[in-house]
């Protein structure tokens, strides 16, 4: 039993890390919450057309309000924010904070806490997001949020960002809980399983102390009987009363044989019994186990499908990278990875919202599956990033598909309410060497799709 109850220990273990990583997700959700009640306050005047959603996403936000009320706030908030671009003309909302006299802010009341400086409240929530990224490093989304922090223009854009952010940790804390709950159900199952084996062993270890003292007083039963009889043998003085000692001995020894025999018989049954449960159960917990792995295999894999794409996520591609630079020293055969990025991609979110934006990320994920083989692997890397690895392939060849597939994405015919959507991707090509790590292929392909970029995008280069 020490091996299940190692077993159990870990498991305890582990469910204990993952309530102090709720905790933690719940307390940085807080700080978040904290950073967009006093970022609104200090947008409020800025603009009459943006008060009423500050007002209104400050109030579900003090009442804790959950993932959906905060996004559709987060959705008013956004299109109060472009509405409001649209109403200035050409002007940004970092010109329209030029415009605001430059003057000394009023002193503040007494006992009340001055509003928080933009630069101020951009730098906490650059260390929330620090946080977040050293706890998931791939996750993509973290790095976006990133990138729009660093370059928010205003407290009402900052307030978007942080909303998002928000609704990001409240969605990883979410799936911690779930992930808590989960390893709790597996446990309490476990345990109720040892619990049985327990029951049985420990029956079984009854069965055999009470066989063992039944033996044990069969045995001086008989040792009795004989003991007195030969006693009586010496001392009788006649053929028949040595006849009905003998007999009498006899038919008691015989009754508790009997005795013995009918309580042996009826553990057999009982034993018998209790086998065949323990047998069927034993049958059934093979059958839950099966069923266990299956659903643990299936989580597996779906843990590494992008839910958006439907193909493989950035886990999934890291990890058949690094088991393919082994196979390529023992192989040596070919291996091409190639790095794509969509063009201009944060321009087609902004212009025509993130349903279009993500209706192209799936459309651009088909096309490069379609062309994929069994053995290459085709993956979303993050954001608009995606990656391939083509075994069997060399650069050169590698390059000529390659092209093939950028004609392909930019011939996809996006259109939104009859105006056609322009979608173009730059890819970076590098053939792995018997030398390489996993970050220094993956580097050497950054650098030529960073290449690509430089020379004007929509083209494909090789490292």
């Amino acid at each position: 039993m020490a091996e299940p109850t190692d077993w159990k220990a870990k498991h305890l273990s582990s469910l204990r890390e993952m309530e102090l990583e709720e905790r933690r997700w719940r307390a940085l959700e807080q700080v978040l919450r904290r950073l967009v009640n006093r970022l609104c306050a200090s947008a409020m005047g800025v603009d009459p057309r943006l008060d009423t959603q500050l007002a209104k996403l400050a109030d579900a936000n003090r009442r804790n309000a959950d993932v959906t009320e905060l996004g559709a706030r987060h959705d008013s908030l956004s299109d109060a924010l472009k509405a409001l671009d649209s109403g200035i003309g050409t002007a940004t909302m970092t010109d329209l904070a030029a415009t605001i006299p430059a003057t000394r802010p009023a002193p503040a009341a007494a006992g009340s806490r001055p509003a928080p400086n933009l630069a101020h409240v951009r730098a906490a929530a650059m260390k929330v997001l620090e946080r977040l990224a050293s706890i998931d490093p791939a996750d993509s989304r973290v790095r976006e949020l990133t990138k729009q922090l660093a370059a928010v223009p205003s407290e009402a854009a900052l307030a978007e960002v942080l909303m998002r952010s928000a609704d990001l940790v409240a969605e990883l804390g979410e799936d911690a809980a779930r992930e808590r709950a989960a390893a709790a159900a597996v446990l309490a199952q476990v345990t109720e399983r040892l619990e049985e084996m327990a029951v049985y062993l420990g029956g079984l270890n009854d069965e055999r102390r009470t066989r063992l003292d039944d033996a044990e007083s069969l045995n001086t039963t008989v040792l009795t009987q004989v003991t007195t009889l030969s006693t009586e043998v010496r001392g009788a003085t006649d053929l028949p009363s040595l006849r009905a000692l003998v007999a009498s001995r006899l038919e008691s020894v015989a009754g508790q044989v009997r005795d013995f025999r009918a309580r042996e018989g009826q553990r057999f049954v009982e034993h018998s019994a209790r086998s065949e449960a323990m047998r069927d159960r034993i049958v059934e917990l093979e059958r839950e186990s099966r069923e266990l792995n299956r659903k643990l295999e299936h989580e597996r894999k779906r843990s590494r499908v992008d839910p958006l794409t439907k193909i493989a996520n950035r886990p999934a591609f890291d990890e058949r990278l690094a088991e393919e630079l082994p196979r390529l020293k023992r192989l040596h055969t070919p291996v091409t990875l190639l790095l794509w990025d969509i063009d201009r991609f944060k321009g087609i979110n902004d212009s025509y919202g993130h349903r279009v934006g993500d209706a192209v990320l799936r459309e651009v994920a088909t096309c490069l599956a379609a062309r994929a083989r069994t053995t290459d692997l085709v993956a979303r890397y993050g954001g608009e990033e995606f990656g391939m690895l083509l075994v069997g392939t060399a650069a050169g060849d590698a390059l000529a598909l390659a092209e093939e597939l950028r004609e392909s994405i930019a011939g996809l015919g996006f259109h939104f309410k009859g105006t056609p959507v322009v979608v173009t991707a730059s890819c970076g090509v590098t053939e792995l060497k018997e030398s390489d790590t996993p970050a220094s292929a993956f580097d050497r392909a950054d650098g030529a799709l960073y290449a690509a970029k430089d020379a004007g995008r929509n083209r494909c280069v090789t490292a």
